[in-house]
């Protein structure tokens, strides 16, 4: 008869003395029946001079378990065996689940720290990118008075950027349908003129006076939103609005740059960005065909650019010759440059404001869009030396403070009335 050598777990208590350096036990598959186990010589001693154990049967309802763990015997064993089975989970198991448990937890604080350090370089990003484009812009302004212009030029960067993501597969090219472009449409024409009416403004008026009015969005947002979405805004939006009200006011009257072109273009850019954000509720796509918020941005930058093209050339002609820029007496290479510049971080600040939404929630966004406004007038005023009167200050200041209210209170929601 074939013989196989066995160990005795430390847990199986025999009721006749052992031999620990001789014996062996193998648990026997779970699939198998029980059997009787048989001794043979190890160690030169034969088996019949080894001492008799009563027949052993082992069971388990686990494979690849580490440890057996004797149990009483079951009713009706029908004989005086020992019968071992794994009656428990082994003490190792519960410290693995406790370091698995533990590695998981890691892994997501890791990746929520990434999230947050990536959401912060955006940030930082955004507001660098902004900065800078108002100080090229700027410059240009100051000397090239043409702001249909340089906004044409800065969508006719953006295109060529675009494209060139698409063509190289840098951003995966989408397919658009004849519908989607007809919904997208009011969405680009809108967007075309509040980037226009912004540009116009900042060749009128000082940075920090521009962006104090546009801190005013929410107002035209809540009014647009009940006239056309039929959202009645609650008491708190409502009491939310009049500090940005009165903040804006009272630096109006103390702006020492103020005239009325400059205020009413910061002001139509206002109500165009709203509308952009108005309609893109009532008439985007089903939801299946709907586009991510990269592509959209990239759809309307090209429709903007062959949107603002014509009335460019009505308007203004072709200002952008080497021969006319001579004939104005400018520096051709230095515009060219700063215009490039310009465009350039126009399209990459928006992007970069796209991929931020993207991340975040509309709250998180709208919250970081007034933090963002608070540095661009203070970056403003200090860059461009702009003179800012202490009641001008304090409008601005009340302004802000009622843009971060209303940020805050948007986060309530309405109780819903009881049957």
């Amino acid at each position: 008869m074939q013989t196989t050598a066995f160990t005795f777990s430390p847990s199986i208590s025999l009721s006749k003395p052992r031999r620990p350096s001789i014996y062996s036990l193998n648990p026997i598959s779970p699939s198998s029946p029980s059997r009787s186990l048989h001794f043979a010589s190890i160690n030169g001693l034969s088996g019949s001079s080894l001492p008799r154990f009563p027949s052993i049967r082992c069971s388990s309802s686990f494979r690849g378990l580490n440890g057996w763990i004797s149990s009483p015997p079951p009713e009706e064993q029908g004989s005086d065996g020992v019968v071992v089975r794994a009656a428990s989970v082994p003490e190792s198991t519960g410290e693995i689940e406790k370091t698995s448990s533990l590695t998981s937890t890691l892994q997501l604080g890791a990746l929520f720290g990434l999230w947050f350090v990536d959401c912060v370089a955006l940030y930082c990003s955004d507001l660098s990118l902004v900065v800078f484009y108002l100080r090229f812009c700027l410059s240009v302004l100051k000397v090239f008075p043409y702001p249909i212009t340089i906004t044409t030029v800065q969508f006719a960067v953006g295109t060529i950027l675009v494209l060139f993501m698409w063509t190289s597969n840098l951003y995966r090219r989408p397919k658009i349908s004849g519908a989607q472009l007809v919904a997208i449409l009011p969405l680009a024409v809108v967007h075309t003129l509040g980037n226009l009416f912004t540009n116009m403004s900042l060749g009128k008026v000082a940075v920090s006076f521009t962006h104090t009015i546009k801190a005013m969005e929410p107002f035209f947002s809540v009014v647009l939103s009940a006239m056309f979405l039929g959202e009645i805004p609650t008491l708190w939006v409502v009491a939310s609005l009049l500090p940005i009200v009165g903040g804006v006011g009272l630096a109006s009257m103390t702006e020492a740059s103020f005239n009325w072109p400059g205020f009413w273009s910061a002001m139509a850019s206002n109500l165009t960005n709203q509308s952009r954000n108005v309609l893109s509720k009532k008439f985007m796509v089903k939801k299946e065909e709907s586009l991510d918020n990269i592509t959209l941005f990239s759809i309307i930058t090209i429709m903007s650019f062959f949107l603002l093209t014509p009335f460019t050339l009505f308007m203004e002609g072709v200002k952008v010759t080497p021969a006319y820029l001579q004939s104005a007496g400018l520096n051709v290479r230095q515009v060219y440059i700063r215009s490039l510049l310009a465009a350039l971080c126009f399209h990459a600040y928006q992007q970069v404001s796209y991929m931020i939404l993207q991340r975040v929630s509309p709250v998180t966004h709208s919250v970081g869009n007034c933090v963002k406004r608070v540095v661009v007038i203070v970056t403003s005023v200090l860059f461009f030396r702009t003179p800012v009167s202490p009641i001008n200050s304090m409008g601005t200041g009340v302004a802000l403070a009622g843009v971060f209210l209303y940020s805050r209170v948007k986060r309530i929601k309405p109780k819903p009335k009881a049957a």
